[in-house]
């Protein structure tokens, strides 16, 4: 049973950098100063556990009025394949409506466009580099 939360201890915010920190960092070789970075303190992070162990996170930054935007989504690689970046955005969404968001930004590696495609995001912009890895900027109204 997976179940995906806003954090709100300090070891659920550990687990959720830890999920970040081995997908980004070790398995794609992004800094440790630029995955972690002045937003993380002013962010929502979520965390997806699957009962007591954390399988993925993400978190969602406000950036304009009614505007958010969606990063370091992020799920273990022991636990991919079961539609688990599906269910945390779905998540994320769901808060962003509830706080009265209205549009939703983010930036997709290149590979994971069709992913975000098949949840309701256009893409916005051409291909770029962030962190030596392939991006493209894509949004959704919600």
């Amino acid at each position: 049973m997976y179940n995906v939360k806003i954090v709100e201890t300090e070891k659920e915010h550990a687990d959720a950098f830890a999920v970040r920190k081995k997908v980004f960092v070790e398995e794609q070789g992004v800094p440790l100063h630029l995955e972690c970075d002045a937003h993380d303190a002013t962010a929502t992070h979520f965390i997806m556990y699957e009962g007591s162990e954390p399988a993925g996170a993400a978190r969602l930054r406000c950036i304009e009025d009614h505007i958010a935007k969606i990063e370091r989504v992020c799920i273990l690689e022991s636990q991919r394949g079961k539609k688990l970046g599906a269910l945390i955005m779905k998540e994320m969404e769901n808060h962003a409506i509830s706080i009265g968001l209205q549009k939703l930004k983010l930036h997709a590696q290149s590979y994971a466009v069709p992913f975000y495609e098949k949840l309701g995001y256009t893409v916005t912009s051409p291909e770029f580099m962030d962190a030596g890895i392939p991006h493209r900027a894509m949004e959704k109204n919600i």
